[in-house]
């Protein structure tokens, strides 16, 4: 149940996060600094608040018809898909921001100057110069969506075999003093920690030149 959870919300979150990051990295317009200032609530505010006000904005009347006409969120695996989302989604724009930022904007210039349309830069000049970026941002906030638990079991709940994602087990087996389990639990964690900086590192050394 993590790991698909947190695979779907990662990758919504970064399909989302890309073309958002785009027009702040690329476009000035009012509130700019507003919008990147809101990219970091999700690390300021605790989860547990993040994850409270989205239990209070589905018991509003928006919220219940978006449950009555859609699909139910609260207390469901769809709601820890999204309070993942929310609390991954600030970190996936800013990431892939910062990728953008460090990426001239020359090329995508002399393509225009060739007759290209800003869609098609985009697509074939930017992306593929940020792919590896991409990539990491999308390692990162699958990384932060697994180990997410403050939001998640606020909206979501702690049901056993139900809504129990791997942080939440850990929480269930050491309330019902199951530190055997438990443990087992932390260990899978650590490991799951220990591989994505490993894959990231990989990433990165193969960018790296060798030193003479």
């Amino acid at each position: 149940l993590t790991l698909i959870t947190a695979t779907i919300s990662a990758l919504i979150a970064t399909i989302f996060a890309i073309p958002v990051a785009y027009i702040l990295s690329r476009y000035n317009f009012p509130l700019k600094n507003f919008i990147n200032s809101l990219l970091y609530l999700p690390v300021i505010v605790s989860p547990i608040a993040l994850g409270a006000m989205l239990l209070i904005f589905f018991n509003t009347p928006i919220g219940t018809f978006f449950e009555t006409h859609f699909f139910r969120v609260v207390f469901e695996v769809k709601g820890i898909i999204f309070a993942q989302f929310v609390v991954i989604i600030g970190l996936a724009i800013s990431l892939i921001k910062s990728v953008f930022d460090q990426t001239n904007p020359v090329y995508e210039e002399i393509a225009t100057t060739l007759g290209a349309k800003k869609y098609q830069t985009f697509l074939y000049n930017l992306i593929p110069m940020s792919k590896k970026g991409i990539i990491s941002c999308f390692i990162l906030t699958w990384a932060k969506a697994v180990s997410e638990f403050g939001a998640t079991v606020t909206l979501a709940g702690a049901t056993t075999m139900k809504t129990e994602t791997l942080p939440v087990a850990i929480y269930l087996s050491f309330a019902s003093a199951d530190i055997h389990t438990g443990v087992i639990f932390i260990l899978i964690t650590i490991s799951i920690g220990v591989s994505i900086i490993l894959i990231l590192n990989s990433i990165y050394d193969k960018n790296r030149k060798p030193k003479f």
